[in-house]
């Protein structure tokens, strides 16, 4: 019932939406003489506010059309390379027609990016893809919002979450760089244990960012409140069904407003406080300040609703069980073990001012990945950096990335035994394909 009262609130509030952003715009266009009234800019700025607060916001689009690659702009295509019930792999192509620039292009790693399906679109990582864009070639999980996803599709598991992986590694190839950010780290870290399990060839490298492979380290709010309650408090107080008039209606899901709640509970001072200083720069027509928080905002309170089944998976195996550092997670019937990943580097990133991975949760991977050669393994703690600095923004682009690019680079001629079997066996089915 709360989905639909949401819903009924969410249509209610929408033409007044409307109402106060074509009001703003009466206040503030240059030929009204509503904006030679005395504090009509004051007028202007609160509407535009209130518009900006009660508006839907819909799913952002990348909107990387071109990225520079050593000094030379080269148009940047995006491209579905896997269509999923609940996520598309997309492929961020690169053309030129600078033959030079084409053959450095052909000759750079590979990466794929494990986008977190926790509340946020893929676009979250904007930042993240444009800079490694530049001397990459990339591909992006972007996850569906489970309301756009018909009944009939099924459910959605983490054991499904594991398996999409799996395929879209496969996909790529066995020469691919893995990136996890955030949630899919613990997932990310099964799909190639088991992969390894089974002699299957691994990524060259793996990192992973800010994610939560040892829950019990450092425990955050989000990690106490996902300790603290019972499993069947969480689908009795966070689960509700899609109401009609939405494609997947009738799927059981933790609806998008609810974890939008969540996190502006976690610091409700700081939005505030950023909510007024939008409404002093409409005021004095900071062009640029507002545009900032607009942009900002316009990817924040866009979410998307997650499949229940793989949400409460993800309560009781990470933050309850802690089956992955417990040993006792099993997969399909096959029990995790990072311990059989032999030839795939290892880089952990953590923020020093993580407030939904705190310090260590995700350096735990080196202790569980024991089979990985000591120096193939790496940390980098990044200072003065929050949980989204440590993939997007200013520290994002001149410390982390660099670490990065340098890690990736190193480990791109070490192939491992599984790594050739695997590079043979591709050869075997072109030349077979070819015949």
């Amino acid at each position: 019932m709360l989905y639909q009262l949401y819903e009924a609130q969410r249509a209610l509030l929408s033409p007044f939406a409307e109402f106060a952003s074509a009001s703003s715009k009466l206040y503030n266009h240059p030929l009204s003489p509503f904006t030679h009234t005395p504090m009509a800019h004051r007028v202007s700025a609160g509407l535009d506010l209130m518009h900006r607060l009660s508006k839907e916001y819909e799913k952002p689009e990348f909107n990387i059309t071109s990225v520079n690659v050593a000094g030379i702009d080269v148009a940047v295509q995006e491209q579905v390379a896997i269509q999923k019930p609940f996520c598309r792999l997309l492929r961020f192509k690169r053309f030129t027609d600078n033959l030079p620039m084409l053959t450095r292009m052909k000759d750079q790693p590979t990466v794929l990016i494990i986008a977190p399906l926790s509340g946020h679109h893929a676009t979250l990582l904007r930042d993240t893809v444009r800079s490694l864009l530049q001397d990459h070639k990339v591909y992006i999980t972007d996850w569906t919002d489970a309301r756009m996803v018909p009944a009939d599709a099924g459910p959605f598991h983490l054991d499904d979450y594991v398996a999409y992986v799996q395929e879209f590694i496969r996909h790529v190839g066995p020469e691919v760089n893995v990136i996890s950010v955030c949630q899919p780290t613990v997932p990310v870290l099964a799909a190639i244990s088991l992969m390894a399990s089974s002699g299957e060839p691994t990524p060259r490298t793996m990192t992973m960012m800010g994610g939560p492979i040892d829950a019990r380290r450092s425990p955050t709010a989000v990690n106490n409140l996902a300790m603290n309650k019972s499993h069947e408090w969480f689908e009795h107080n966070v689960i509700y069904r899609v109401p009609v008039n939405y494609p997947g209606a009738g799927r059981r899901v933790y609806p998008g407003f609810l974890q939008h709640t969540g996190f502006v509970a976690m610091n409700p001072d700081r939005h505030l406080s950023s909510h007024y200083d939008y409404f002093l720069d409409l005021v004095r027509g900071d062009d640029e300040s507002v545009d900032a928080h607009r942009t900002f905002y316009d990817e924040y309170n866009a979410v998307l609703d997650m499949p229940a089944e793989y949400y409460l998976d993800t309560i009781k195996v990470v933050f309850q069980d802690f089956a992955l550092v417990n040993g006792t997670w099993e997969v399909n019937g096959q029990l995790v073990r990072p311990q059989d990943i032999t030839t795939t580097a290892l880089l952990t990133i953590e923020g020093e001012l993580d407030d939904i991975s705190g310090a260590g949760q995700t350096k735990a991977a080196h202790e569980l990945c024991t089979g990985i050669p000591k120096q193939r393994q790496f940390h980098y703690d990044v200072e003065g950096a929050g949980h989204y600095g440590i993939f997007s923004g200013r520290r994002w682009r001149e410390a982390v990335y660099p670490q990065m690019r340098k890690f990736i680079a190193t480990h791109q001629d070490a192939v491992g035994p599984s790594t050739r079997k695997g590079k043979a066996a591709a050869a075997r089915r072109k030349a077979t394909a070819g015949a």
